[in-house]
């Protein structure tokens, strides 16, 4: 298995977080003051807050599988012999590959249906595929931090 924090770090997705927290920090609070001084509500914060969480929670994944620091369980798998290890490490991959390149698949027809469907959103009445069309996007670059995770592990083994 490799040791989280031995990896380069993701600093452009650290950064595209950073400014998703910090935009949903300035839209919260800004709908809370405006609340509070005068009894009214934006509506349209929650669905622009729902669309940057999406968006800090892939992009953080995103940042966990360039760096190697994705939650793991261990507990069995540090008692096996390296061979062991080894396995639980590419079945490991696989599996994240799988998943989110099955995300990427599903949200990549979801976003097409509301292309196709003119879907607008409810709070502010956008269309609906430019908040769907992220979820393949960022699905696809967590493949592509997968693929090139492991072509730096395997250089590493070399």
């Amino acid at each position: 298995m490799d040791t989280p924090g031995k990896n380069p770090p993701a600093r452009l997705e650290r950064a595209l977080a950073a400014g998703c927290m910090a935009l949903l920090c300035i839209i919260t609070f800004s709908n809370v003051l405006v609340r509070y001084l005068t009894n009214i509500s934006f509506a349209f914060t929650e669905e622009i807050s729902v669309f940057l969480l999406l968006g800090l929670t892939l992009l953080g994944s995103v940042s966990a599988f360039a760096e190697g620091r994705h939650v793991r369980i261990t507990l069995l798998v540090d008692k096996l012999p390296n061979a062991g290890k080894a396995i639980c490490s590419c079945l490991e991959w696989a599996a994240n590959v799988a998943m989110f390149t099955l995300l990427a698949w599903t949200g990549c027809r979801m976003a097409m249906d509301d292309f196709e469907f003119e879907v607008t959103s409810p709070g502010l009445g956008l269309p609906q595929w430019l908040y769907t069309a992220w979820l393949p996007l960022l699905s696809a670059v967590i493949v592509l931090r997968l693929f090139l995770f492991l072509l730096a592990r395997r250089r590493k083994a070399a």
